[in-house]
């Protein structure tokens, strides 16, 4: 090829063009079966860029920060610090806006370390290739380089060569244990296998052969017997190749680009919807204050300090500080007792909230390797004589052949035949071919005799049996039934032949006696069946998407104790409602996770090879162990130490309890607040004083704040681990406006009762004594609240109340001993009567009874978050 001639392009393996011959293929690549010359290399290394993965770009850590800003409930915290600063309130001013500052540094370190991509992807990417390249003074027309397509002319040695100088066109050489470093076509090979589970999940190694002119292929182009691809690993045999595709124009980057990152997670929808509904209050509360102390009492802006202090006081400005603690003490406790590491702290909320897990078969709820079920005969009943014919030929055509390694179903027989083949001498051995399908040892057997046991692929076994047709069709029928009953065959066969010296050919393996079949199922985990009992019992529906057959896919369901019933192909109308879908492509596990998460579901996705990672990403929680490929691990936001689902368990328990501690602090401060808030607007219209000054709102606010970071130590009841932890804002609000209601109630309460026990001939201002009182009595609601709301506590149990209880018990000793203190004098709050604290006593008991009650029932009709108590709900 001329050095001035433009780089040809390269079409997408699988797609159009796959039908075309490897002379075709040459040609329109410019090629040769000897390779492209250095110079046409160089050129064509220019145009298409170096064999390597795009990399992903993370952005800055000023870009995250700032773009925290933008969240909704940051922003409004942000305007009322600056508000508050404006009218010179600048204790509020400072609190706000140091919480919106911590917010956004936790917010912004989190998202870069989520998103920080890693040169780890190079993992499954060759270092180097054996590539074979033409010396430029050999330079030959593409027709000449045509007529050598068919094997004229052998090629040369290869070299190795770094695999990001792979280009279109060039020529490689494929042996046992190289990684396929591109998208190739097969121009030669021999007994060629390679592993594509990180790509398709098919945990058997696939034999690939060269083909002139390719058939039409019903499956995918992994189904193409002619193509290799980037990401792949040799098994066995060797092959020369073709590169059709580099860099990130080959299958694996395609399935790492798929799909945009995951959207809003679970735990950011959730704080966005009650960061709304929160938002509506506080944009209200201001003006009404204004308006009506304006309207009733005459009072203009001088009320605009207290109007912002009431709006702040509805907001929960520990929310950032909760969060993390809860999240952070949750990430750690699984990090030290199981393993877990959790890359994005909100991921352990996702966690606590899955109702969907979803998960490849391969290498998760079975390990990468077939067990041996069951020997037969050519009648169907157990044959262990079949199963010792089978090891003996595994173990001398491994030995004989000098083969690297057994494959993983010779694995599987000599593991269950134990040392069976030692009665056997071997002679000679005809490795498997992918052409033939069959595998033949040869050993000693009666004086003068040898005897061929052979076994393959069982159609391939039968063709060459000595069989009437009848009943070589009715093994084939049997054979087909265990194969659609996820079962692999192998069937065995031997023929006792005169003793030689000359080799045994292929040509030998005629006239056998069939002697039956093996069958292989895939070795389950150890923990899985458990594992899913106890998500199960978690309200989590597991749901199986695997590249296998759906037979395969059925059968380990069934040992697994699932019920494959509504199993489905991928691509099926109703595949979302299914237990299992076969068949999936990368693409159709994404396509399935983001329908489920269309459809209201909290969806979790564990996977451990490229072929998972659109799926992790697109999943609200991505799961992969520690020994998943690169590119899935880096997909994920949370690592596994080992495949172990009970891990999983685990990680769902310490979400749920992280997400029910949130959910808690959201619960108790809202219902409160908004009571403390419904009472002031109140007071504010029928006192002729402001109810309480800005500093001793901002006070009581802090001190409850402060105690309320018990709830990041509590440990909810059981039941609450039970069901997924979603915050639902509808929901939280029906939740916060009932006991505020109840709240709000016992603040007029006292209202009336410092009316009417308060006044008289005292010395004190009873403008400070009123703000005394209801900030003592504030504070005790506030502890009775943090009792009482714990969550899910029910009143049926006797539990000690732990931090929450002492934390409880501390507010309200602030609440009783502050205004007696130098401190409550600077604040405004004088000393009270031993009077008052009778009548407030009476007050709170009424209040603690009038919580009781509506507590029980809403547990009766709603379950005590407000939520219905049935898991099926979306």
């Amino acid at each position: 090829m001329a050095s001035d001639t433009a780089a040809p392009s390269a079409s997408t393996p699988g797609a159009g063009g796959t039908a075309a011959t490897s002379l075709q293929e040459l040609r329109r690549l410019e090629s040769t079966p000897r390779g492209l010359t250095d110079a046409e290399a160089a050129e064509r290394l220019a145009d298409f860029g170096e064999n390597v993965l795009p990399e992903t770009r993370t952005t800055s850590w000023a870009r995250l920060f700032l773009r925290g800003l933008r969240d909704p409930f940051t922003t409004v915290l942000l305007c009322l610090g600056l508000v508050s600063a404006t009218v010179a309130a600048w204790g509020t001013a400072c609190v706000i806006l140091f919480l919106v500052v911590v917010s956004c540094v936790l917010r912004a370190t989190g998202e870069q370390r989520a998103d920080r991509s890693t040169a780890a992807l190079r993992d499954l990417v060759a270092a180097t290739a054996a590539v074979l390249r033409r010396p430029d003074t050999a330079l030959e027309p593409a027709g000449r380089a045509g007529a050598e397509g068919q094997g004229a002319r052998r090629p040369g040695p290869a070299r190795e060569t770094p695999a990001a100088e792979l280009v279109p066109g060039d020529v490689i050489r494929l042996a046992p244990g190289d990684l396929v470093p591109a998208d190739v076509r097969l121009l030669r090979s021999s007994g060629l296998t390679v592993h594509q589970a990180a790509l398709t999940g098919e945990s058997a190694p696939v034999a690939k052969r060269a083909l002139d002119t390719p058939a039409a292929c019903d499956g995918g182009p992994f189904d193409q017997p002619h193509l290799c691809f980037q990401g792949s690993s040799v098994a066995s045999g060797s092959g020369t190749a073709l590169v059709l595709e580099t860099g990130a124009r080959t299958r694996f980057a395609k399935a790492y680009a798929v799909g945009a990152r995951r959207g809003a997670s679970a735990f950011d929808r959730s704080v966005r919807g009650i960061s709304w509904v929160l938002i509506r209050f506080m944009l209200l509360t201001p003006p009404l204050v204004l308006m009506a102390n304006a309207a009733l009492r005459g009072r203009g802006l001088e009320t605009l300090p207290f109007a912002v202090a009431v709006a702040v006081g509805l907001t929960p400005e520990m929310l950032p500080v909760i969060v993390t603690t809860c999240l952070g003490r949750g990430a750690s406790g699984l990090a030290r007792a199981h393993g877990v590491i959790v890359k994005r702290l909100p991921a352990l909320h996702d966690l606590g909230a899955v109702d969907v897990l979803c998960l490849d078969k391969t290498g998760t709820l079975t390990q990468d390797r077939p067990v041996v079920e069951r020997a037969l005969d050519a009648a169907g009943e157990d044959a262990p004589q079949v199963l010792r014919w089978a090891a003996a030929g595994a173990w001398w055509t491994l030995h004989i052949a000098d083969l690297p390694l057994a494959d993983a179903l010779d694995e599987a027989l000599l593991d269950a035949a134990d040392g069976a083949w030692e009665e056997y001498e071997g002679v000679a051995a005809l490795p498997f071919d992918p052409v033939r399908r069959l595998a033949t040892a040869v050993v000693r057997g009666r004086l003068g005799s040898h005897t061929l046991l052979v076994r393959g692929a069982p159609e391939d076994v039968l063709e060459r049996c000595a069989l009437e047709p009848a009943e070589r069709e009715r093994l084939l029928a049997r054979a087909a039934r265990e194969a659609a009953g996820g079962l692999r065959l192998l069937g065995v066969a031997t023929a006792d032949r005169p003793a030689r010296v000359r080799p045994y050919t292929s040509a030998d393996e005629r006239g056998l006696t069939f002697r039956g079949f093996v069958t292989f199922r895939d070795a389950l985990a150890p923990t899985a069946e458990r594992a899913i009992q106890d998500l199960t019992a978690r309200g989590v529906t597991v749901r199986i998407l695997t590249g296998d057959h759906p037979g395969t896919a059925a059968r380990a369901c069934r040992d697994l104790g699932l019920d494959p019933g509504d199993m489905r192909t991928a691509g099926a109308p109703d595949e979302l409602a299914a237990t299992v879908v076969a068949r999936c492509t990368p693409e159709d596990k994404a396509r399935i996770v983001a329908g489920l998460r269309a459809a209201g579901h909290t969806v979790g996705f564990l996977g451990d090879g490229v072929n998972d990672v659109p799926a992790l990403r697109a999943a609200d929680v991505g799961i992969a162990p520690r020994e998943a490929v690169a590119v899935a691990r880096e997909s994920a936001e949370v690592v596994l130490a080992y495949k172990d689902l009970t891990a999983i368990d685990h990680a769902v328990a310490a979400g749920r309890r992280s997400g029910g501690n949130i959910a808690t602090y959201l619960r108790v401060t809202l219902s409160s607040n908004l009571g403390n808030v419904l009472a002031m607007l109140a007071a504010g219209l029928l006192l002729p004083f402001l109810p309480m000054l800005p500093a001793q709102v901002l006070a009581q606010n802090l001190c409850f704040d402060a105690a309320q970071l018990a709830f990041a130590h509590d440990r909810p009841a059981p039941r609450e681990l039970s069901r997924p932890t979603v915050l639902r804002p509808h929901d939280l609000l029906r939740f916060i406006t009932g006991f505020g209601v109840v709240n709000a109630v016992a603040d007029l309460a006292t209202f009336g009762v410092l009316a009417l026990s308060l006044r008289g001939p005292d010395a004190l201002d009873d403008a400070a004594v009123f703000h005394s009182a209801w900030f003592t009595e504030n504070l005790l609601t506030q502890a009775l609240v943090m009792l009482l709301l714990r969550s899910g506590r029910s009143l049926a149990e006797g539990r000690r109340p732990g931090p929450v209880g002492g934390a409880a018990g501390a507010l309200a000793a602030v609440g009783l001993l502050l205004p007696v203190t130098p401190l409550g004098a600077l604040l405004g709050l004088p000393a009270l009567p031993v009077a008052y604290y009778l009548l407030v006593g009476t007050v709170l008991a009424l209040y603690a009874l009038a919580l009781w009650a509506i507590r029980a029932r809403y547990e009766r009709r709603w379950g005590y978050d407000g939520q219905s108590l049935r898991l099926d709900r979306p």
